[in-house]
């Protein structure tokens, strides 16, 4: 079943499609906390989203824009305010579909339709996963903390994933390493070592200190 987030204050609207895009076989959620789209977004983990454009705090634009610096996930904007430079500045902030209010409702489920079989015909997107602020996008092997955007290595991407997937729960050198041989020529424990203290240098530079905790004898954990 496929999730889409729908990211709407006007209530009315969005119960409406939230109601219509389930009698298609979605599972649909509404943000609630419009001043953390980012997070919701996050937590939620949709396969498509439905994004106003004039929203609370800060535009459709801006999210769209934030949506896209940890995910390729469709977003189809929403708006009255269907203009040409509207629907030219949503494009270019990598919104997939520009879809003007007022809509019908069945044109609206059969646009989401053909934007998710064209994306998902060929496999899943990547995955995004998030713990204390800390946003791990698989697709484009990147960490987001606040502004910034740190490029992963191979190697780094993995340890943190294996981390990511455990938090709050100590994870074996051991568990690492096969997760770093996985399709890799063999690592051993001086390796890990220097790929944990590069990686943590880096997350400490970005302003994640002690992200990574090092539980004596055990492993490690975030």
């Amino acid at each position: 079943m496929y999730k889409i987030l729908i990211v709407e204050d006007d209530e009315t609207i969005a119960g409406l499609v939230k109601k219509h895009l389930e009698s298609w076989g979605y599972q649909v959620d509404c943000v609630e906390d419009f001043a953390h789209v980012l997070q919701e977004f996050v937590q939620k983990d949709p396969q498509l989203v439905l994004l106003d454009l004039k929203l609370p705090f800060y535009n459709g634009f801006h999210w769209c824009e934030e949506i896209r610096k940890i995910s390729q996930v469709p977003v189809l904007f929403l708006s009255s305010a269907a203009d040409n430079m509207n629907m030219v500045m949503a494009m270019s902030r990598g919104a997939d579909d520009f879809i003007p209010k007022p809509f019908d409702l069945e044109v609206l489920a059969a646009k989401v339709q053909a934007v998710i079989r064209r994306t998902y015909s060929f496999g899943k997107a990547s995955n995004i996963l998030e713990h204390r602020g800390a946003i791990l996008s698989l697709g484009s092997s990147s960490l987001t903390w606040g502004d910034e955007i740190l490029d992963l290595t191979k190697n780094e991407l993995k340890i943190l994933q294996i981390l990511f997937e455990h938090a709050g729960r100590v994870v074996s050198r051991d568990a690492i390493m096969n997760k770093l041989w996985e399709n890799d020529s063999f690592v051993d424990d001086n390796t890990l070592t220097v790929n944990m203290t590069r990686l943590r240098k880096k997350l400490e530079a970005a302003g994640l200190k002690d992200f990574i905790v090092t539980k004596k004898g055990l492993g490690y954990m975030v």
